[in-house]
C-alpha cells in the first residue's frame, strides 16, 4: 500500500527532471529527505514528506509568486489524507472515515482521477459514492473537494480546499 501524502503530476518521460524539482522545492521548504518515488502510473509521482503536505503546497505558492521558473517539471501537487484499497467498499470506508472535514454549511463537489484502473467509469464511482455525504453539492465553487486518486489497486482520498491544490494552469484558485 501506498504511503505518500503528496501525490504530484508531470509529463510522461519527465520523471528524473521531475524527482529532482520536487527535492529541490522540498529541501526549500525544510524537508531535507523526502522519499520521491514513481508509481505504477506514468507521470504521478509519489512523495512521503515529513512536512504538512497542505503546508507545503502553501509554501510551494509562495515561492511560485516570487519566481514562477521554480516550477518547470511537474504539473500539479495534490495532498492525500489516507491510502486504501481501490475496491468500492474500501474507498467507502475511506469516505466514511474523512467525511467530517466537510461541515455543517460547507459545499463539496468529488473528484475522481483514476489511471492503471478500468474496473469502473469515472461517472460509477461518483454515483456511488456521493451518496455517502449529506451536504450541499456545488460543482463550480465548493468549500470543500472530496478527491479519490485511483491508482491500480489503490486509492488515494483526501478532503480538501480548492487552495489545498497546486496547479502550474492555475496556480491561484
Amino acid at each position: 500500500m501506498y504511503d505518500f501524502n503528496l501525490l504530484v503530476s508531470c509529463s510522461w518521460g519527465a520523471y528524473r527532471r521531475a524527482k529532482v524539482e520536487v527535492l529541490s522545492v522540498l529541501k526549500t521548504l525544510g524537508d531535507e529527505k523526502p522519499i520521491v518515488r514513481r508509481t505504477v502510473a506514468e507521470g504521478i509521482i509519489g512523495v512521503k514528506t515529513r512536512l504538512d503536505p497542505r503546508k507545503v503546497i502553501r509554501g510551494l505558492r509562495t515561492l511560485f509568486d516570487k519566481d514562477p521558473f521554480i516550477i518547470q517539471q511537474t504539473l500539479k501537487w495534490v495532498p492525500v489524507d489516507l491510502w486504501t484499497y481501490s475496491e468500492m467498499d474500501s474507498i467507502r470506508e475511506a469516505i466514511a472515515e474523512l467525511k467530517n472535514k466537510i461541515q455543517a454549511g460547507e459545499r463539496w463537489r468529488m473528484i475522481v482521477e483514476k489511471r492503471r484502473y478500468t474496473r469502473y467509469h469515472k461517472i460509477e464511482i461518483i454515483r456511488e459514492l456521493a451518496e455517502l455525504i449529506d451536504k450541499k453539492v456545488d460543482l463550480e465553487e465548493p468549500d470543500k473537494i472530496l478527491r479519490i486518486d485511483i491508482i491500480g489497486k489503490y486509492a488515494g482520498v483526501s478532503v480538501l480546499t480548492p487552495q489545498d491544490i497546486f496547479s502550474v494552469a492555475k496556480p491561484m484558485p
